[in-house]
């Protein structure tokens, strides 16, 4: 077609009679020129600045997506989705991010492989320019449709090492790896046998490597591993196996750690029915599968998670630096019993559209992309999280030295424990993992 064309200019120039020709020059000549143009970008829209993933400069909105299961037999992160939705509507109320409005999409990917990559490809469909606080265990689905659009992955929940190796992905967190290497460095200390209740998936393959190098760090043995359907809806052999297994040393109290996200607490039913058959043990697990709500829901301090350890990647749910997210929940997402702010998922959530409004901030009047996101973030802008995590910023420089993990930026963790049915803070401020997490041997 563009070819006949060319052609079929010749012809009509030497057709045109003389003095049309000459009526034809300049401004008419400067139309055809445009309509030209016109068209050619109506042919190749990328090579005329429509790009997949862009805004624009100016007042225009600004597009994301956040994406989390929802409804599914297995781990459930609503929450996640639902803040996400909470701080779009807060942020606009307050005049948008830099004066844009925040559109938020959100996906349902349904613990599945298909389903994460749905989500994904909706996300390049939608012309996203980052996808923000989103949690699954398939990075390997949703991470090739992000990299091939250029789309930025945001403040993951960190189920898997994929998403501290692609270079798509800006973590604000040590991710499930810093959890267990914190967790197993808290339990080496202190207890005897340890049994490790994890879910039978991929992902949760990777877990007693994690948490077994934090054990080696306090000079302990290696961890039981004890698997477990991911959408199991009782637990009573698993109960059965942990509590064998964390008993086999009569001379240590033993330890049995479940990390079954959602399902722990399903699993701790099972728990504790069996554990009045074996000797005492202690329990500890890491946050995501144990929060506030959870220690309450069964039986405070009267209930199985009394003196247990906990790790977490943020300060405490009750600590003064969560009153921002607190208020953004009362004002725009007040009765919503989907949005628990001692979750994991809506802190993290949280964080990392805190780094989306920087960045956006940082752009002032100028285009807001998918590119111009990657670049401010990869050029070393510094996030303040007002003291929840550590300063954020990704320059290659601020990467830690641990090979499997080569996106981790904050290895940073927080030791807790349940005291009078209350989850506070056994240590204080964050302890950094990141020479324990050299020591995972390619978890």
């Amino acid at each position: 077609m563009t070819g006949r064309r060319r052609t079929s200019s010749s012809t009509n120039r030497a057709r045109v009679p003389g003095t049309l020709r000459k009526a034809a020059t300049p401004r008419v000549r400067a139309a055809l020129l445009s309509v030209g143009a016109l068209v050619a970008c109506t042919s190749i829209a990328v090579a005329c600045g429509v790009v997949p993933g862009t805004t624009g400069a100016g007042d225009d909105p600004v597009t994301v997506m956040t994406w989390a299961p929802e409804n599914t037999s297995a781990t459930n992160k609503p929450g996640m989705t639902a803040m996400a939705q909470a701080y779009a509507r807060w942020v606009n109320a307050h005049g948008g991010l830099h004066g844009r409005k925040l559109n938020v999409l959100t996906c349902n990917d349904h613990n599945d492989y298909v389903g994460a990559a749905k989500c994904a490809r909706l996300a390049v469909k939608e012309n996203a320019v980052a996808v923000v606080g989103s949690y699954s265990q398939y990075a390997t689905s949703f991470l090739s449709p992000l990299e091939s659009a250029g789309i930025p992955y945001i403040g993951g929940y960190g189920l898997t090492s994929d998403e501290f190796k692609s270079v798509l992905s800006y973590p604000v967190n040590g991710g499930q790896p810093a959890l267990l290497a914190g967790l197993g460095e808290q339990l080496g200390r202190t207890c005897g046998p340890v049994a490790l209740v994890r879910p039978d998936t991929v992902a949760g393959d990777q877990l007693p490597l994690q948490l077994d190098a934090g054990l080696k760090a306090g000079n302990h043995n290696s961890v039981d591993d004890v698997r477990a359907a991911e959408d199991a809806t009782a637990f009573d052999d698993q109960a059965q196996q942990a509590l064998r297994r964390a008993t086999s040393n009569p001379l240590r109290r033993g330890c049995v750690v479940p990390a079954l996200d959602t399902r722990t607490g399903t699993f701790m039913d099972s728990f504790r029915r069996l554990s009045g058959d074996y000797p005492a043990v202690r329990t500890a697990s890491v946050l995501g599968s144990v929060d506030q709500s959870v220690v309450d829901a069964s039986g405070g301090s009267s209930g199985p998670y009394e003196g247990a350890y906990v790790t977490g990647w943020y300060p405490e749910a009750t600590d003064a630096r969560w009153a921002p997210m607190k208020k953004v929940i009362s004002e725009q997402a007040f009765g919503d019993n989907r949005i628990d702010p001692a979750d994991a998922g809506v802190q993290t959530t949280w964080i990392a559209y805190t780094v989306l409004n920087k960045v956006v901030d940082s752009l002032g009047s100028g285009e807001v992309s998918a590119r111009t996101i990657r670049m401010t973030l990869d050029n070393g802008l510094k996030v303040d999280t007002g003291g929840l995590t550590p300063t954020l910023s990704w320059r290659f420089q601020d990467l830690t030295a641990v090979v499997d993990y080569p996106r981790l930026i904050n290895s940073d963790v927080t030791f807790q424990v349940v005291r009078d049915g209350q989850l506070v803070a056994a240590r204080k401020g964050f302890v950094n993992v990141s020479k324990t997490l050299e020591n995972t041997n390619g978890a």
